[in-house]
């Protein structure tokens, strides 16, 4: 089959190449890919990730071709979307059947490829800040993948929204999504919030501490600015402390959040922010645009063409 794998001689360390086939284990089933999604952090990290000549991507949807032996799953012929820490960038994918949302016949796959990781991710860390009706929450790098789905699920779970991004131009559609308040940085923020779903680290995750209430926490999601962070812990205790820096991971077992995910798309309820999309032979230029913050939201690779 076809694949983009990992060669570090090579532009943005990636090339087309055929490989073989994966053999699912018996939870595993067989997905024919038509569509994958990229994030900031497996395109940026590539390297670090992956060895050469392996496959990497996280995101992918597509349709079932061979259901996991073991019974679990869904049917052969199912349109899904899945999740896994590699092997989407390729024709075929073996997928654990604990990683495989439903899709909708209205959803179409490219819609159901940024689901995954950023929408899980968003969905997640949301519910660790807990009850949000009412309260204000903050979004550091809103206009990204997380960002963006972080800003619609906060504004449906009740809370007043307060979307943070790095320019004026990429705060556009925001108010839209749901967020009541858009800001250039956290120097505008004037009020304190509950909680904080932090995306790019560095000053920016100190900056978001200082503006929780007590009680009140903050969750890193990612570092985007790839800049370690800072913390006056003293300083935190002279304002009485009681708030909180959760490290937060986005775990596994996909499915379910897949699944309600991709309902809330049917129902357009959820708008998946496709700011590029292309075949997959652009990969170049998607992952440059997304590593230059050029797609407000999700990039996307058409692997398979739908039939007209």
């Amino acid at each position: 089959m076809r694949a983009l794998v990992h060669d570090p001689n090579q532009p943005r360390g990636l090339r087309f190449a055929e490989v073989p086939s994966p053999q699912p284990s018996p939870s595993q089933a067989l997905v024919e890919v038509h569509a994958v999604s990229l994030n900031f952090g497996e395109v940026s990290y590539l390297s670090e990730m992956f060895q050469p000549g392996q496959v990497p991507g996280w995101d992918a949807s597509g349709v079932i071709v061979r259901a996991a032996a073991d019974g679990s799953g869904p049917r052969e012929g199912t349109r899904v979307t899945c999740f896994g820490w590699g092997g989407a960038w390729a024709e075929l994918r073996a997928v654990d059947t604990s990683e495989l949302g439903l899709v909708p016949d209205t959803v179409e796959p490219g819609a159901a490829s940024a689901l995954p990781v950023a929408g899980v991710t968003a969905l997640r860390a949301l519910r660790a800040l807990g009850p949000v009706v009412g309260r204000r929450v903050l979004v550091t790098g809103a206009s990204g993948g997380v960002g963006r789905f972080a800003v619609q699920l906060a504004h449906r779970a009740g809370a007043h929204v307060v979307a943070s991004v790095g320019g004026t131009a990429r705060g556009e559609g925001l108010r839209a999504l749901g967020a009541d308040e858009v800001v250039v940085g956290l120097t505008q923020v004037k009020k304190p919030v509950y909680g904080v779903l932090e995306n790019i680290g560095g000053t920016v995750l100190s900056q978001a501490l200082g503006l929780v209430e007590r009680g009140g926490s903050v969750q890193s999601i990612g570092a985007a600015s790839r800049e370690p962070s800072t913390i006056d812990f003293e300083a935190e205790r002279r304002r009485g402390g009681e708030r909180r820096v959760e490290v937060f991971t986005v775990g596994s077992h996909f499915g379910a959040d897949l699944t309600y995910l991709a309902s809330l798309l049917a129902d357009g309820a959820l708008d998946p922010q496709l700011g590029w999309r292309g075949s997959w032979e652009q990969f170049l230029p998607a992952i440059d645009a997304l590593l230059g913050r050029r797609v407000p939201g999700k990039a996307v690779l058409d692997v398979r063409r739908a039939s007209p």
